[in-house]
């Protein structure tokens, strides 16, 4: 008998070496829709904002504080590279969209009859100095408080509401500017350049410091959503997906808490609005950007039922910048056009012409949005051009012939 068949007939099984296992497969390179969506929901949320005026959906949803996050995000990815060639690109996609939309609006302000020399508040030296904010909006442009006639085809108000918008593109510019420095001290010092901001608004927004006139409000604008610009940098840079989550959702519930108190207490002349509200604006963006952002899935594809707005997705975010500037201007374009509704034949009695008085707002809601869609055809392309692609009309992320873009 061989010594094998004098073994216990229970073998001891041998140690063996696992083999390794197959690190798991890249994420193909691509967009992140998470992000992509929260960034097409702040602009439709904006654009609503701006029909209805109702002020509850700045807290329901702050758009800005949500859209500088993403941007700043994005900003940390791109200074991986040299941060001169950054800025430039940056700049360079943010500027010919605005040469565009300056070149209608101040065409219709000078064709009003705006005399830039008679203006009390922009005259002389300093008024053309500040005109070249319509060029690069390194402050506040100028704009006529009253253009045109109040029987006129817009009222004659519009100017205010077409430039009004440009608040956002120098807060934009600046941040971009300022990007390089705030990523340096947030690297060495997360926390503090990330609660600085809140800390600075909280010196401005409660009367302890005053700055006046335009240079204030650009302060402020700076101040205000700093604090989302640089969580941004801490989701891309992963400080925040550190915290633990009951950590900075418990967190985050009390500032936005305290922002809802403090908002409370100093309502301003449209009510819960956090516009006008500083201190509120800041915390309350900050606490919510934070919530949106722990809870970032981080996908490749829209999921489930969110799939069917895949497309408009990738049409919102591909020509977010022509869909910002020219919204307000295009709210205001549906009004004459709807007008004209009173002169059809139809529309001749009193209950026709209460049904259309009482259901205005909403003919102005549907309106906008093929407007919008006219907009992206005919200037949108131009953010192609400043980008250094090959211009598209409709740039939803499907090829001719039917097949799917990626990224």
């Amino acid at each position: 008998m061989t010594q094998e068949h004098t073994q216990p007939s229970y073998d001891i099984p041998q140690q063996r070496t696992p083999e390794p296992s197959a690190p798991p497969a890249p994420k193909k390179p691509g967009r992140d829709r998470y992000l992509d969506l929260l960034r097409s929901i702040a602009l439709v949320r904006v654009v609503v904002y701006h029909l209805f005026g109702w002020a509850w959906l700045t807290v329901l949803f702050p758009s800005m504080g949500v859209m500088f996050a993403l941007a700043g995000s994005l900003m940390a990815r791109s200074l991986n590279r040299p941060a001169w060639g950054v800025i430039k690109g940056r700049v360079r996609r943010l500027l010919p969209p605005l040469w565009a939309f300056s070149a209608v609006v101040l065409t219709l302000m000078f064709a009003g009859g705006w005399d830039l020399s008679k203006d009390p508040d922009h005259s002389g030296v300093l008024g053309l100095v500040e005109l070249f904010n319509y060029i690069v909006p390194f402050g506040a442009p100028p704009f006529p408080w009253s253009v045109g006639s109040k029987s006129g085809l817009l009222e004659n108000t519009w100017a205010v509401q077409a430039a009004g918008v440009l608040w956002y593109l120098r807060a934009y510019l600046w941040f971009v500017i300022a990007s390089p420095l705030l990523l340096w001290a947030f690297r060495r010092a997360p926390w503090v350049t990330l609660l600085a901001p809140l800390g600075l608004t909280a010196v401005l927004g409660t009367g302890l410091v005053t700055i006046p006139g335009e240079t204030g409000n650009a302060v402020s604008d700076f101040t205000v959503y700093g604090g989302c610009w640089v969580l941004g940098f801490a989701h891309h840079e992963g400080v925040l997906a550190k915290v633990p989550r009951y950590v900075a959702v418990s967190c985050s519930t009390l500032l936005m808490a305290f922002g809802l108190w403090w908002a409370s207490g100093h309502l301003g002349p449209d009510g819960w609005d956090l516009n006008d509200i500083p201190l509120a604006q800041a915390t309350w963006s900050f606490g919510f950007v934070v919530i949106l952002l722990q809870y970032s899935p981080s996908w490749q594809e829209l999921p489930g039922r969110l799939a069917r707005w895949d497309k408009l997705v990738t049409l919102s975010n591909n020509r977010a910048v022509t869909i910002y500037l020219w919204h307000n201007m295009l709210i205001m374009a549906t009004v004459p056009l709807i007008d004209q509704a009173y002169n059809l034949s139809f529309m001749q009695g009193d209950r026709a012409v209460a049904a259309l008085d009482s259901t205005y707002m909403i003919w102005m809601f549907v309106l906008v949005w093929p407007l919008i869609g006219l907009a992206i055809l005919g200037v949108g392309w131009i953010e192609d051009l400043a980008a250094k692609r090959k211009p598209r009309l409709w740039p939803n992320g499907v090829q001719r012939g039917g097949s799917r873009r990626k990224g």
